[in-house]
């Protein structure tokens, strides 16, 4: 059971999160910013961030490295105020200045996931680095410790950390290390100051490079999928299961042309009785089976999707039928696959651009308005399905779900494969507006079908609002 998750709420943070009013300068922690050790040397924070993104923990995680330099940035620059989580969640998660943090929780879970990933790195590295980088609970201040603050006296501490991240005595010209012997109150030589401010400037701008040059070049996949990769909660894949309807034991027997042709259960699971046409049936020789109707191609989309999130790190969970209810999309990103055998479904884009309409003129993807367009399966040779993806950064449920729907299982296969595909998505938003990662998003497309089983996905229709 994820303890963090149930310790979150949508009416505040979190007990370990700074308060999100009131003056944090009253805190012990905000006192401790004030009145902190010297910083070290941006030199060997540099190097320090540089072993701890190298890691196994760290490489293949961008936005916990953008955390953590953004954070550790903010403390080298020695603001006066201690670093807010509505900054963080401006800077780095592109929301809105007058958000609300109680109801958005994505600082609060990076921060989680961040100091998951530190304390791992150092149990996992305690000797690689004299600098030891923290972001400690109830804060978003990074503190910096060196080797001799674990193992001194408290009142030796201060001292001995300053003396830990002073500049290598011997690493200076012999003039100025004369300098420095004779009088210890003699203000360093300008080259020195010269050197930190570059070295603060290098920081700086690589920072700045780096944050800016990651989010300019995110592929539109990670954008799509950024709100539900950012959530502390799995992400669920919400299938289907219609009601299904098999001929009864005693009908099979009823049809059988040799004693005991449908004595066994595996027998009748893979033929059919022997009817015709015209025999006439009574409604109790049909029976409800309520293990199975889940469509081939729902199951298709579920495992596009698992499979996608397992290669991306993200927890997800499979639920079917009445598996799932209104408090789980509530408390969860989803996925929900499936149109009319989805009344989720029917009812979240009923209003929207594109929706699903059932009536005298056939089921079809139809475009609002009194031209809008509209898109029907055609049952010829080959089949052309129709497919629907709808993205919703806050649905009616107060979460980030993706709709994934066709007019038939096929369209929802072809809809799930676009978007799960780097290149696919790419070509379908490449003219939409730049800053459709704060939208919602509605994609149509069509697919061939062959064999039963459909074909890569066309873009036929995008809307952004």
């Amino acid at each position: 059971m994820d303890v963090d998750g149930i310790q979150n709420s949508r009416t505040g943070g979190e007990e370990e999160e700074p308060p999100a009013q009131g003056d944090d300068r009253d805190s012990p922690l905000a006192q401790f910013t004030e009145d902190a050790e010297p910083l070290p040397e941006p030199s060997l924070v540099a190097h320090a961030l540089k072993q701890i993104f190298e890691s196994e923990y760290f490489r293949t995680s961008t936005r916990g490295r953008q955390f953590l330099s953004f954070v550790v940035q903010y403390r080298l620059e020695n603001h006066p105020e201690p670093l807010k989580e509505r900054t963080i969640g401006v800077a780095l998660f592109n929301r809105r200045l007058d958000y609300a943090t109680g109801d958005d929780s994505v600082v609060r879970a990076q921060a989680r996931e961040v100091r998951r990933r530190l304390e791992k790195y150092y149990l996992a590295h305690t000797q690689e680095s004299p600098l030891r980088i923290e972001l400690p609970v109830g804060s978003y201040t990074a503190v910096f410790k060196t080797e001799t603050t674990h193992n001194e006296e408290p009142g030796e501490a201060s001292a001995s950390a300053h003396l830990a991240v002073r500049p290598a005595i011997d690493a200076l010209p012999a003039s100025e290390i004369e300098g420095v012997l004779v009088s210890p109150k003699k203000r360093f030589p300008i080259s020195i100051y010269a050197l930190s401010a570059s070295l603060i400037c290098i920081l700086v701008l690589s920072f700045f490079l780096y944050h800016n040059s990651a989010k300019r070049f995110r592929s539109p996949l990670t954008e799509f999928w950024a709100p539900a990769m950012t959530s502390s909660r799995p992400l669920l894949i919400c299938l289907p299961k219609p009601i299904l309807y098999r001929p009864s034991v005693a009908l099979y027997n009823r049809s059988a042309k040799t004693p005991g042709e449908f004595s066994s259960e595996v027998y009748r699971m893979n033929h059919p009785p022997n009817l015709q046409p015209g025999d006439a049936l009574t409604w109790g020789e049909m029976v409800q089976y309520y293990e199975y109707g889940v469509s081939k191609g729902d199951v298709q989309a579920a495992v596009r999707f698992s499979n996608f999130l397992g290669h991306q790190g993200k927890d997800s969970e499979v639920r079917i039928g009445d598996g799932y209810s209104y408090e789980d999309l509530r408390n969860s990103p989803a996925v929900v696959i499936g149109a009319f055998s989805n009344p989720w479904t029917i009812e979240m884009t009923s209003g929207l651009h594109f929706s699903f309409i059932d009536d005298e003129k056939g089921r079809r993807i139809q475009e609002q308005g009194p031209s809008g367009r509209s898109w029907q399966t055609v049952h010829a040779s080959p089949v052309e399905d129709f497919g629907l993806v709808t993205r919703l950064l806050d649905s009616n449920t107060g979460q980030f779900v993706v709709l994934v729907a066709g007019l038939e299982a096929s369209g929802s296969d072809a809809a799930a494969d676009l978007i799960v595909n780097r290149n696919s998505l790419e070509k379908a938003l490449r003219d939409a507006p730049k800053d459709w990662p704060q939208m919602n998003v509605q994609i149509v497309v069509s697919t061939t079908v062959k064999d039963s089983s459909a074909g890569p996905a066309k873009v036929v229709a995008v809307y952004v609002w």
